[in-house]
């Protein structure tokens, strides 16, 4: 390393935001990228630690320590050729995945970890800024058509993968524009949709086909796909949201997040949405402590909502994990995102027992809070109670992907709905029918845009194999 001693000089310097004042009355990133001088200090703390464990933290393995170095350096042309070596999309990574590398940081153990994300934040950031990032575009063509379903990162990353490859790819999305939950489940003020236009014009130079649009197993026939392309990836999201059960579900105004959140993207992007869910003066309630509940908390907050409380079902995590005994895994420990510091009430060990209506209309929550024992739930005798509620957002994960779409290609599905598909040996993600693979969410269920880049571009290295019988495509 560059700075051997620069893990005991330097401490961890986070990314600069915007005031919440500031940023609550529009919908744009807040989050300021390093300068040049403090990622060269942020690099210098990248230790030179032998097993460099956050390329393993690291879905996709990027070669961390290596662009840290050469970013200490200031070689920044290096560092975005080892990131993208690796990373179809680090803009992507480098604004909404939540860093499973930093808890995996060698540094960690008994420090604060590198700032990876804030590097590979200005890493991508200067790069486009230089013009560094440009068309890979394959001469030699094999003559291959490769249709995918599904325009969000992992679909994306294979689209891309494989038109580098020399392979003829159409992307076909059932929405209007491109991006699948990048474009509409992530509010723009954590990701600018200007990122996928920029990666999308990148690609089409490269070669790759978009259709918008295209609902598969609706306006286009599964059938189709499968006789007019040599081979076909599913790569749609785990868009199945995960139901509650209780007496008042079916009043008005209580509503699944994306019915909140994506309406509310398409605004931003200049579609007009008659009846649009406003929280505006409203008392909301968000059920689900993970991401999508904070994208409800945010997206509320710029509404002016009159009250916010957020409920979780499990117990309060612990300020800090013990690191001794989760080190290098993703920890289990309390987190609070820039959508909380702007202002929600928060409490957890809460279930839900029922909602309250007047005139088909919801009005407040009835709720009781619970104790977990052994993995048990038990709720605490006496404590039930009631809150005002104008707006209840179910924001409580996703269960699997769309059953018709996966019964429209007759693909087997595992226990939990999603297509089939091993990652492993010469049948890696393919599914039951030998021309259809799967990759992403709609494989592995609900996750992060990481694994989604990850899946894609590894089912685009099976394809290839598939389709020529090798590939130079990196696993």
């Amino acid at each position: 390393m560059g700075k051997v001693t620069g893990f005991m000089e330097f401490d961890r310097l986070s990314e600069a935001n915007l005031p919440v004042v500031e940023r609550v009355k529009n919908y744009k990133e807040f989050v300021l990228h390093l300068t040049d001088d403090q990622a060269k200090v942020q690099g210098a703390r990248c230790m030179d630690c032998g097993i460099p464990f956050c390329t393993t933290g690291c879905p996709i393995n990027n070669i961390i320590p290596d662009w840290n170095d050469l970013v200490y350096h200031q070689n920044w042309r290096s560092a975005i050729d080892v990131l993208h070596s690796t990373n179809n999309f680090p803009e992507f990574t480098g604004r909404i995945c939540p860093a499973p590398c930093e808890a995996a940081c060698t540094l960690n153990i008994n420090d604060d970890a590198v700032g990876i994300k804030s590097i590979e934040h200005a890493i991508i950031d200067k790069a486009w800024e230089n013009g560094w990032v440009q068309p890979q575009i394959n001469p030699n063509k094999t003559g291959k058509k490769i249709a995918i379903v599904g325009s969000g990162p992992a679909g994306l990353a294979a689209a891309q993968q494989l038109a580098r490859a020399g392979h003829s790819v159409v992307v076909f999305e059932k929405n209007s524009r491109i991006g699948g939950l990048l474009r509409y489940g992530i509010p723009d003020f954590k990701f600018e949709k200007s990122h996928i236009d920029r990666r999308m014009a990148q690609m089409q130079a490269e070669g790759v086909e978009f259709k918008v649009n295209q609902h598969v197993g609706e306006n286009v026939s599964a059938d189709d796909l499968v006789k007019s392309y040599d081979a076909v990836i599913l790569a749609g999201g785990a868009e199945l949201p995960r139901d509650l059960p209780v007496p008042g579900r079916e009043l008005d105004g209580v509503y699944f997040a994306m019915d909140f959140l994506t309406p509310q993207n398409r605004v931003v992007a200049g579609d007009l949405i008659p009846n649009q869910i406003r929280a505006t003066g409203k008392h909301v309630v968000v059920i689900g402590g993970g991401d999508t509940g904070s994208d409800c908390v945010g997206t509320s907050n710029r509404h002016g909502a009159a009250s916010i409380t957020q409920f979780e079902l499990m117990p309060q995590p612990p300020e800090k994990e013990n690191k001794a005994l989760v080190w290098p895994n993703w920890p289990l420990k309390m987190r609070t995102s820039s959508s909380h510091e702007e202002g929600a009430n928060r409490d957890w060990s809460i279930t839900t027992k029922e909602l309250i209506g007047e005139n088909g209309k919801v009005v407040a929550l009835k709720g009781a809070r619970v104790e977990w024992k052994d993995g048990k739930m038990t709720e605490i005798a006496g404590s039930e109670f009631t809150i005002k509620a104008d707006l209840v957002f179910l924001a409580m994960g996703f269960v699997s992907p769309i059953q018709k779409l996966l019964n429209a290609f007759g693909v087997e599905k595992d226990n939990r709905g999603n297509a089939k598909a091993e990652t492993e040996g010469a049948t890696s993600y393919q599914t039951s029918k030998a021309k259809i693979f799967a990759a992403g969410d709609v494989r592995r269920g609900q996750s992060l845009v990481v694994w989604a880049i990850r899946e894609g571009r590894q089912a685009a290295r099976a394809v290839d194999e598939f389709l020529m019988g090798s590939s130079v495509l990196p696993r």
